[in-house]
């Protein structure tokens, strides 16, 4: 799933553009976001309202970071238009419920959850009571908080559920990816599980497809001039082509639970080691260490006989090079 987010710097052409790239590269679907600033925060400059730490946004007054990428929403149809005729699938997270009337207008298949939302209730409310899909990204949450936005969304009707694995650093490390909890939440929620990747490269996102993830979500631009509010954790247009092949490989090659020979691998069984007369042993003769040997192909008694078979007297005559087996064998 590609990202549009604020990659669109202000111009509709940017962001057609970048819808038509994500369909060029293989994507199955592209994410918008709908809010205004009012919808996420309030205009003022007091403490805790402009932008400290390490990221991107730094000295910003989050009011104006939100005013400056925000999707206008009078793009939608247009950006909805333009993804179906591209074969994409459109959907938007909504940062407020003032956006789901004009989603719902144009039938947006699913809702996304953004981290910083999951712990709003009354949204994820709104969200549900649509009866559309539900993806949740769980960035920051605990387990607790995750078990409460689950539970807040089956009460208001949600039928069809997924959570995603996420860091919300922006861009976040590598080495915090965690993606071992990606596994965890497998096997605690038995929902489909999804990957949203903010870190620098393919690496965790394929990794995440080869672990079982089900989706991936990551941030697209169409190029890195001029930037964008989210350009520093957005992979180009070559980036996404190699992304959509290396994360379908990485799910056929994970596979299913197998054990034995599998597929291709049976055309391999018969380099494997068995048992082998190494010379002529005559009718009677005993089996020894110096006429048979564990050697290959593999058309032979398995190896695991090797001490069942010594000292046992021959049948028949066996010729050099013939495979053992227990009916040659009194």
């Amino acid at each position: 799933m590609a990202e549009l987010s604020a990659n669109h710097g202000g111009s509709l052409e940017r962001a057609l553009k970048i819808i038509d790239i994500a369909a060029q590269s293989g994507a199955d679907a592209i994410k918008f976001q709908a809010y205004t600033p009012d919808d996420l925060t309030l205009d003022v400059s007091a403490p805790g309202f402009v932008i400290e730490g390490d990221n991107p946004w730094k000295g910003k007054r989050l009011y104006d970071l939100y005013a400056d990428a925000a999707t206008p929403y009078e793009w939608f149809p247009e950006l909805y238009q333009r993804a179906r005729a591209q074969n994409l699938i459109p959907f938007t997270t909504p940062f407020g419920v003032g956006a789901i009337e004009m989603l719902e207008k144009l039938e947006t298949p699913a809702y996304k959850i953004a981290s910083f939302e999951a712990v709003d209730h009354q949204l994820m409310k709104a969200c549900a009571q649509t009866g559309k899909p539900i993806l949740i990204s769980t960035g920051m949450c605990e387990k607790a908080e995750i078990d409460e936005a689950l539970q807040t969304l089956s009460d208001a009707g949600a039928k069809e559920v997924a959570i995603f694995r996420c860091n919300s650093g922006y861009p976040a490390r590598l080495q915090e990816a965690n993606l071992a909890a990606l596994t965890d939440m497998m096997e605690t929620y038995h929902v489909p599980i999804g990957f949203s990747d903010h870190t620098i490269g393919l690496a965790a996102s394929v990794s995440a497809c080869a672990l079982g993830a089900s989706m991936i979500e990551k941030h697209v631009i169409d190029a890195p001039e001029p930037p964008t509010a989210d350009s520093s954790f957005s992979i180009t247009p070559d980036k996404l082509t190699e992304l959509v092949s290396m994360c379908r490989e990485a799910a056929i090659a994970r596979g299913k639970v197998s054990y034995g020979a599998f597929g291709k691998e049976k055309d391999s069984l018969s380099f494997r080691r068995s048992l082998y007369a190494s010379s002529d042993i005559a009718a009677g003769e005993m089996l020894t260490t110096e006429n048979i040997r564990c050697v290959r192909p593999g058309f032979g008694l398995h190896p695991r006989h090797y001490p069942d078979v010594l000292g046992r007297a021959a049948r028949r005559a066996i010729a050099a090079g013939e495979p053992l087996s227990m009916d040659a064998l009194e």
